[in-house]
C-alpha cells in the first residue's frame, strides 16, 4: 500500500534528483539541464480534458518559454507509446517524461490518494514546480488549476 506524500519541499532547496524515460527516446537527468530553468509539471493523465489543455497551453507558449531559457517537462505515469500518441494527436513540441515506479512523483510530494465520484486511486496531484539554472527550487505551484496556470508560470519566470 503506498503511502501519502507531501510537498516538503521549499523554495531555495535543491530539486530532487531525477533519470526518467522520455517521449525523446532518451533518458532525461535533471543535472543534465544544469545552466537551463526546468519547467517541470506533474499531471494526472494523457490525453484527458485537463491535462490536454495544460500541455495545449505549454505548446501554444513553447516559444516565448524557450526565451527565456526555460526547459519544459511534463511527468506522468503513462508510458512512451501513451506519451507519443498524446504528442501526435495534439503536435505537442513537449518533452513528457514516464515516472513507471512513481519514484519522481513521490519525491516532489504528489503522489497522492485522491477520490473521484466517491472512489479512491493513488494518482497524481497536479502542481508546477520551476527549478533555477543552478537546480533549485524557485517556485512550487501546488494543486494547480489549469485555466491561467501557464501564464501565472510565465509571469513568475518574467519576473527574474
Amino acid at each position: 500500500m503506498p503511502t501519502a506524500t507531501e510537498i516538503s519541499l521549499k523554495i531555495g532547496d535543491k530539486a530532487p534528483e531525477f533519470n526518467l524515460p522520455s517521449s525523446t527516446g532518451k533518458n532525461i537527468v535533471l543535472k543534465d539541464l544544469k545552466g537551463k530553468n526546468v519547467v517541470l509539471y506533474f499531471y494526472p493523465k494523457d490525453d484527458t480534458p485537463g491535462c490536454t489543455k495544460e500541455a495545449c497551453d505549454f505548446r501554444d507558449t513553447i516559444r516565448v518559454f524557450e526565451k527565456e531559457n526555460v526547459v519544459i517537462l511534463g511527468v506522468s505515469f503513462d508510458d512512451l507509446k501513451s506519451h507519443e500518441k498524446f504528442i501526435q494527436k495534439y503536435k505537442l513540441p513537449l518533452t513528457l517524461l514516464f515516472d513507471e515506479n512513481k519514484e519522481v512523483a513521490s519525491a516532489y510530494g504528489v503522489y497522492k490518494l485522491k477520490s473521484f465520484m466517491g472512489k479512491s486511486y493513488w494518482g497524481i496531484e497536479r502542481a508546477t514546480f520551476w527549478i533555477d539554472s543552478q537546480g533549485k527550487i524557485k517556485q512550487i505551484w501546488p494543486k494547480v488549476k489549469v485555466e491561467g496556470h501557464i501564464e501565472e508560470v510565465l509571469a513568475a519566470i518574467r519576473k527574474t
